[in-house]
């Protein structure tokens, strides 16, 4: 039985790390180079614990860009969505790991090719096969990678795809945060699941992320999840049905990055095998605990593609803590 496909839209870029943690990039004397993108991360995590994922988005035809989707293939992840842009590079981050693990973030996208995807290279057929379509709010902020994300939304859509969002607030890459609250909103009501995190609760309700009427008034009519995640303490769900807290894993973090990414993967992965897990708080409350023990395993090396977790690794660490 082959695994339902989960297909991930966006941006994968080159994440340059200081190989000494706690300094910022002014301070670093050299960097490690760590492939990232949120949505790519997904489709990586997917394919780590068994799922069946695929990545659409846009390259530089350079060393960077090529690497990126070898690193892809070499995750088990299907990149017959990709192409590759003769004339621009792939996008390059920078980012540093302050000493409470919190990161600051330096982009190079100028533009960079994932920003240049056009509608005419979407890979259609692909989407139609899937049954989740994955995407983030970076492929919203500039044309024509805009206009590329809705034809693809909407190709999904179309096809009764389930639609699954993850905004990953990205402050540096819009024009301001104005901007980016409306452009991540902008979709926002397409969505049948959505993961954010308390801190963009906050930000794009100007809330109180614990404050459950602040939280709710994020939920629309099609929306069939919403998810908090709170770091290590866990996350939060709510449906229309029912609401609750599933607790996190506390573990000897090193690096943040991708702890989110291992998460929703993880959570798309149970939810492909099992739809019902939206209507079913029990499946849910598991799914949920699945994925709090994927987002902290993660956390425990550096980078984020390395760092995903195989199921073995989840389970260890929640038999470990049930004891």
């Amino acid at each position: 039985m082959v695994a339902p496909l989960i297909v991930s839209f966006g941006e994968m870029l080159i994440d340059f790390v200081p190989d000494t943690a706690g300094v910022s990039l002014a301070e670093s004397t050299g960097f490690l180079k760590a492939p990232g993108g949120a949505p790519a991360n997904v489709a990586c995590a997917i394919s780590k614990l068994g799922g069946q994922s695929a990545f659409i988005g846009k390259f530089g035809d350079d060393e960077f860009g090529h690497m990126l989707v070898d690193i892809l293939k070499k995750n088990g992840v299907n990149s017959e969505g990709v192409c590759f842009d003769p004339n621009a590079r792939t996008a390059l981050a920078f980012v540093t790991l302050k000493k409470n693990g919190e990161r600051e973030f330096m982009f190079y996208r100028n533009p960079s090719a994932d920003m240049l995807l056009d509608e005419s290279e979407l890979n259609r057929g692909l989407i139609k096969q899937a049954k989740i379509f994955h995407y983030g709010s970076i492929s919203l902020i500039s044309e024509p990678c805009r206009s590329a994300h809705m034809a693809a939304m909407k190709t999904a859509k179309e096809a009764g795809v389930l639609l699954s969002y993850d905004p990953n607030v990205r402050l540096p890459l819009w024009p301001s945060p104005d901007a980016a609250r409306d452009g991540i909103k902008s979709i926002w009501n397409e969505a049948d699941f959505i993961k954010v995190s308390d801190d963009e609760v906050a930000f794009l309700t100007n809330g109180n992320s614990d404050n459950e009427d602040v939280v709710m008034s994020l939920i629309h009519d099609k929306l069939k999840l919403l998810v908090v995640t709170d770091g290590e303490k866990g996350c939060r769900y709510f449906t229309k049905s029912f609401k609750g807290r599933v607790p996190g894993y506390s573990v000897k973090t090193v690096d943040t990055t991708g702890a989110g990414d291992s998460f929703v993967g993880s959570f798309l992965f149970s939810l492909a095998k099992d739809i019902s897990i939206l209507e079913d708080e029990g499946k849910l409350k598991e799914a949920l605990a699945f994925s709090n023990a994927c987002g902290a395993v993660c956390t425990t090396q550096k980078g984020a593609i390395p760092a995903l977790p195989t199921p073995s690794d989840a389970r260890q660490l929640m038999d470990s803590k049930a004891k």
